[in-house]
């Protein structure tokens, strides 16, 4: 029997005006979560730390390009999924239900039967597509530059051309994370939640407490891009921390964030 009820269609959550106190809360909440259950945090942070491994392989050692596309695709496809299992750990920790490995995979396994799956297509559109403008601005800055290989040749982006190319990609870049960041916030634990949420009101909901919130959603959007700058620099194994401390705090920060009828 599936440890999720089956619960008509909820109504449309409210959402409640944060400061960082929660965030504080949410963020020592997730590390009594990791320190409880490390090796699961470990896991299922070990689906982002191969994956980062394998692109820097790619790029460095076969310098083989076009084998990053199916790697790097892989990202947003079992992203969500992974997030689950960090999800369904904490639901279980604060609900007090026991713990067993199979368990917490069977959760994560029956979300293909629920919301989950449309959450992942609409982050591998926004990759796919943020992919497409990544190439098309790089052709419009330096398209008319000689080939070279970017991997060997990096001073093509200290050329006038290359700097803009740098400064503009990185404006709309942050654009697009924080879009991003914005409709997937809370959406992802709201979607592992008990009620059954359609995505799209799930997104809209993670829309509203950003516009509720800006200041302290958009400081912990910085805070989790810090973290996870540092958790990739020694060679990624920072992540098999980071990852599912933020993935924890993530869960107990939809808890204080959202509040049901």
């Amino acid at each position: 029997m599936s440890d999720h009820a089956s619960t008509p269609s909820a109504a449309v959550p409210e959402v409640l005006s944060l400061d960082y106190g929660d965030l504080r809360h949410a963020l020592g909440a997730g590390w009594q979560d990791f320190l409880a259950h490390p090796l699961y945090g470990a896991f299922f942070a070990m689906v982002y730390v191969v994956g980062g491994w394998l692109l820097t392989y790619a790029f460095t050692e076969q310098g083989q390009v076009w084998w990053t596309l199916p790697a790097a695709a892989g990202f947003p496809i079992l992203a969500p999924f992974a997030a689950c299992g960090l999800y369904e750990i904490s639901r279980r920790r604060e609900a007090g239900q026991p713990f067993a490995f199979g368990d917490i995979l069977g959760a994560v396994f029956r979300q293909k039967d629920r919301q989950i799956p449309s959450m992942a297509a609409v982050i591998v559109v926004f990759f796919l597509f943020w992919n497409f403008l990544a190439h098309t601005i790089f052709a419009l800055f330096l398209g008319k530059s000689t080939m070279t290989n970017v991997s060997s040749s990096l001073g093509v982006f200290l050329t006038p051309e290359g700097m803009m190319m740098l400064a503009f990609g990185t404006v709309v870049g942050a654009v697009f994370a924080t879009l991003l960041y914005a409709l997937t916030v809370v959406s992802l634990p709201m979607l592992l939640d008990d009620r059954e949420v359609d995505f799209v009101t799930a997104m809209l909901t993670s829309m509203a407490l950003v516009r509720e919130n800006p200041v302290v959603m958009l400081g912990w959007g910085g805070f989790i891009a810090v973290l996870l700058f540092v958790g990739m620099l020694p060679g990624f194994l920072g992540l098999f921390v980071v990852l599912p401390v933020l993935g924890h705090a993530s869960w107990h920060l939809y808890r204080r964030a959202v509040m049901w009828a």
